[in-house]
């Protein structure tokens, strides 16, 4: 019999990390992480059933402004045209609680989805701060450093346009309106050029500032200073729930063109993201997009791309594609002319050969498992040419274009 009581004894500390607890005295740690979960669980069925009273009891009552800043997020979530929502432990074995714990951070995974505008689920990370009074578990607020949601930040307007739903903090809904109404423009003229099996709506994010921005983004204050808007997710996956984020202080700076081309630049981005993939190159999605914009507004080269008309007129036409330190490095014009490039690479293949031809290569580059088997063989396969026969052409293009 000690040989089979020595198997239970093991099985039961190999199954504490899958049940998380549940076996003699292992059990209380597991319990605590149990009523956790349990908590988070409660608190999803309050957000899906609207129940206002139900969320605020997962909330520590101690909390203070914590308190109120959650009676303000239940009601914008209650705004918003949820499907699905559902907050879990990220990962319950790792973040197991000590039996004699009374305050505990976990990694918290939020999945939801938009009815009739995303396609599939967006989700979202944070590190929540847990608390325990007489033997009842609490959200006590965010760990330091957790990346706050929309609904985070203020009391949220909610606007819906015919082909958008733009979430705002801190601005007149008449403001919100106008960014719907260039979203809504953006989309069919994505959609005439890119076709595909995209949901045809965009969820437009505008933070109350550019610092806001930073924080949903998980970046600094001043990370998208000069940026008027970025699509979440581009480049990461494939999550098929992008969001534009609009950065009001520079793109108030815009004029009334400029705010369509970047709504339709960004419109791209949320529409190719199923093709979009490690293996597309940044020219080939940025200029993609900008192709895009910019043929909707029938942009002039030497317009579109100043700083790169400069280059050229100058004689300095450069020798290869952008790569992607490019787009984010190099001081001066560097950036604003890898973006003039990618868009005339984009330009020159649709010139060329035809917007179709345009759209099968990033597809095709899309669906390569990696860039070096991807671009080459996407363009041979696909305009009948080699990537230096391709790099010839685009600069006797450039210079015709620009020079």
């Amino acid at each position: 019999m000690a040989g089979v009581r020595t198997v239970v004894l093991v099985l039961c500390a190999g199954l504490v990390a899958v049940l998380l607890g549940g076996c003699g005295d292992g059990g209380e740690p597991g319990d605590a992480t149990r009523a956790i979960a349990d908590l988070l669980r409660q608190r999803s069925a309050a957000v899906r059933d609207g129940d206002e009273a139900a969320y605020l009891g997962t909330v520590d009552p101690r909390s203070g402004p914590y308190r109120q800043q959650q009676r303000t997020a239940f009601r914008n979530l209650d705004a918003l045209p949820l499907a699905a929502w559902t907050q879990r432990l990220d990962d319950p074995a790792r973040d197991t609680v000590p039996a004699t714990a009374d305050r505990t951070t976990a990694d918290v995974r939020l999945t939801y989805r938009l009815r009739g505008y995303d396609t599939g689920d967006a989700t979202a990370g944070q590190r929540l701060e847990f608390v325990r009074r007489d033997s009842r578990w609490y959200v006590a607020g965010p760990a330091p450093g957790s990346r706050p949601q929309p609904w985070d930040q203020g009391p949220l307007a909610v606007v819906r346009g015919t082909r958008s739903l733009v979430l705002g903090a801190g601005h007149p809904e008449a403001r919100l309106r106008d960014i719907a109404a260039v979203a809504d423009r953006a989309v069919p003229d994505v959609s005439a050029a890119w076709g595909g099996a995209w949901a045809r709506r965009v969820v437009v994010l505008v933070p109350a500032s550019q610092a806001a921005m930073g924080e949903l983004l998980g970046a600094g204050p001043t990370a998208y200073a000069g940026v008027a808007a970025v699509t979440t997710g581009r480049h990461r996956d494939r999550t098929p729930a992008d969001r534009v984020v609009v950065n009001p202080e520079a793109y108030d700076t815009l004029g009334t063109l400029g705010r369509r081309i970047v709504l339709t630049h960004e419109t791209v981005h949320v529409a190719t993201r199923a093709d979009t993939s490690p293996a597309t190159p940044l020219w080939l999605s940025e200029g993609f997009a900008d192709w895009v914009a910019f043929r909707s507004a029938d942009r002039d080269p030497r317009l579109g791309a100043p700083e790169l008309a400069r280059a050229v007129t100058a004689g300095r036409l450069p020798q290869d594609l952008p790569a992607a330190a490019d787009f984010t490095t190099g001081g001066g014009d560097r950036v604003a002319v890898a973006y003039g490039e990618a868009w005339l690479a984009a330009r020159m293949v649709a010139d060329e050969w035809t917007p179709d031809r345009l759209v099968a290569l990033y597809r095709a580059v899309g669906g390569a498992e990696s860039r070096e088997k991807a671009v080459g063989p996407a363009l041979r396969a696909e305009l009948g040419v080699s990537l230096g026969e391709f790099t010839a052409r685009w600069r006797t293009y450039l210079d015709h274009e620009l020079g």
